[in-house]
């Protein structure tokens, strides 16, 4: 079984702190791993083993999750706070542009990530049996078979389970919604490790706030087969940096039909399909996605360099409401709550949406934050 770097704890601008896996050459391009549910960042143990001598590798329990901070309301989990995570916890480790990688819910926050910071901080990304935000919602309306592998999260949901949770962990619930049966690819450390973070409460209350905060609609099954009146698509635009989706095509939770269409949300795409494969890809699968990963990030690594080196010395000349934004690339993050991308600020900031206070006066930038090197 692969060793893990020890954990350091990282304290992100929001007052959130998550344990986190750092490690890997420092100057090297880095690559900000996800773990979905109901797992940790040990998702990634065989990738970040095989890619650490290369690549800077940085692997973060997620809120929520074991020792991270794990409030305990709903609200706390909307994408936009996990999102901003992410490009917080780049800022407190001194990344400026990096690959996200994400499987599961971790993949589902990377697409938000990636359409965020695409064309300034996140220059490629890799999404493991997760859906496209364009297209799950459209599924789950419309096809019998995702609709009835999505019916757990009814259950998630449901706060009635609570007290089955607090006095049995999150397995119990798992049990009672999934019935899954135990991988034989899975360690029995890694199942012992998992059994252990599952029986803690507030963690479990946590992670089912993944799926209560989110607005995704699952109807139940006899509701009927069709979009509802007044459905609109999200106005997301299309991914255009280079992207790479690995699916496991014997996912039960996430079928095949998540692929269908995903070309036309994703302009620079390598689809790497997974044959005899569930769900858990990064480690029921590692060698498989190790290549998948050598195969992308070898072909793709050259330019990426090529780009960065490019776009920074002209950082200065990107402006928001006409003046100058002063802080490089590297150092501003997008407003997850941004309705869209506004690539004429790197901070894509816009008052009322953006959590940071942004000032009125049109003496400074409407960048809240303060030049490179200044406090």
């Amino acid at each position: 079984m692969p060793q893990m770097p020890p954990m350091q704890r990282a304290r992100l601008a929001s007052g959130i702190e998550l344990d986190v896996v750092d490690c890997g050459p420092r100057d090297a391009p880095a690559l900000i791993f996800l773990h979905g549910f109901p797992e940790s960042h040990r998702t990634w143990r065989h990738q970040i083993a095989h890619l650490s001598g290369r690549f800077r590798c940085i692997a973060p329990d997620q809120r929520g999750y074991r020792g991270s901070s794990r409030p305990q309301d709903m609200a706390s989990y909307s994408a936009d706070k996990l999102i901003r995570d992410v490009f917080e916890l780049a800022d407190a480790l001194g990344v400026g542009s990096f690959t996200i990688v994400g499987h599961d819910w971790g993949g589902a926050i990377a697409w938000g990530v990636a359409l965020l910071g695409q064309g300034t901080r996140v220059t490629r990304a890799v999404i493991a049996n997760a859906p496209h935000p364009a297209i799950f919602p459209r599924l789950l309306w419309t096809s019998p078979v995702q609709r009835a592998a999505s019916q757990y999260m009814r259950d998630f949901r449901d706060t009635a389970n609570d007290a089955l949770v607090r006095q049995h962990g999150l397995g119990a619930v798992l049990m009672k919604a999934l019935k899954w049966e135990r991988s034989p690819l899975l360690e029995e450390d890694e199942r012992a490790a998992l059994m252990q973070d599952w029986a803690d409460p507030e963690a479990a209350i946590a992670m089912l706030n993944w799926y209560r905060a989110s607005p995704v609609a699952v109807p139940p099954l006899d509701a009927p087969y069709a979009l509802p009146e007044g459905f609109r698509d999200s106005p997301l635009p299309p991914l255009a940096i280079p992207t790479l989706v690995i699916w496991a095509m014997d996912d039960k939770a996430l079928p095949p039909c998540n692929l269908e269409g995903i070309e036309r949300v994703v302009t620079d795409l390598t689809l790497e399909e997974v044959p005899g494969c569930g769900h858990f890809v990064p480690w029921e699968a590692p060698q498989a996605v190790n290549a998948a990963l050598d195969r992308f990030l070898g072909r793709t690594t050259a330019s990426i360099w090529l780009i960065g080196f490019i776009r920074l010395p002209f950082a200065r000349s990107y402006h928001m409401g006409g003046e100058l934004c002063p802080r490089p690339i590297p150092s501003c993050s997008p407003c997850p709550r941004a309705a869209s991308l506004m690539r004429r600020c790197l901070c894509w900031r816009r008052p009322g949406s953006c959590p940071t206070p942004i000032s009125s006066t049109r003496t400074r930038a409407r960048c809240p934050l303060p030049p490179t090197g200044q406090t």
